[in-house]
């Protein structure tokens, strides 16, 4: 007659004591994607604050150089310089890098948190209360609202 060795038994990510440690895990995952994504949408709005503001300061400075040489180039450098500016007033690149600094640090608090409980032998349901507390606040984050206390830490300045 075979028997089986001693050793770890397979269980199901179905199980119901499994499940929490699953979602735990799924929201990791998540976390990790996120935080990613927000990184590069703020290096993007980095760039995007930068090639529509330095034109429009420089152009603004040639324009008003130009008005004390003469008065044909002060009005095409004052309107590309204003359309330059306005651009970046109307994307809010500033704003939008801030947000969503303030997202990828938030993600990055979720899948701290997500990995402490998971280091964790059991995974209780507690636990996943948790985790979806710090995505709630991660996903606020984008709109920049404040995020509740004990959950992910503010951004400096």
């Amino acid at each position: 007659m075979a028997t089986t060795p001693p050793g770890p038994v397979s269980v199901s990510r179905n199980e119901p004591s499994n499940r929490p440690r699953a979602e735990v895990e799924r929201l990791r995952d998540e976390a990790t994607r996120q935080k990613d994504l927000a990184h590069r949408r703020a290096e993007f709005w980095v760039k995007a604050d930068i090639a529509l503001g330095f034109p429009a300061a420089l152009l603004a400075g040639v324009s008003g150089a130009a008005g004390l040489a003469s008065a044909a180039a002060r009005v095409p450098a004052a309107l590309v310089a204003a359309g330059f500016a306005a651009g970046a007033g109307f994307l809010r690149s500033d704003s939008r890098r801030l947000a969503n600094k303030r997202a990828r640090q938030a993600w990055a608090f979720v899948e701290a948190r997500a990995r402490m409980k998971l280091a964790k032998e059991r995974v209780l349901p507690e636990d996943l209360g948790e985790v979806l507390e710090s995505r709630q606040a991660a996903l606020a984050a984008y709109e920049g609202e404040e995020s509740p206390p004990g959950t992910a830490p503010a951004l400096p300045g």
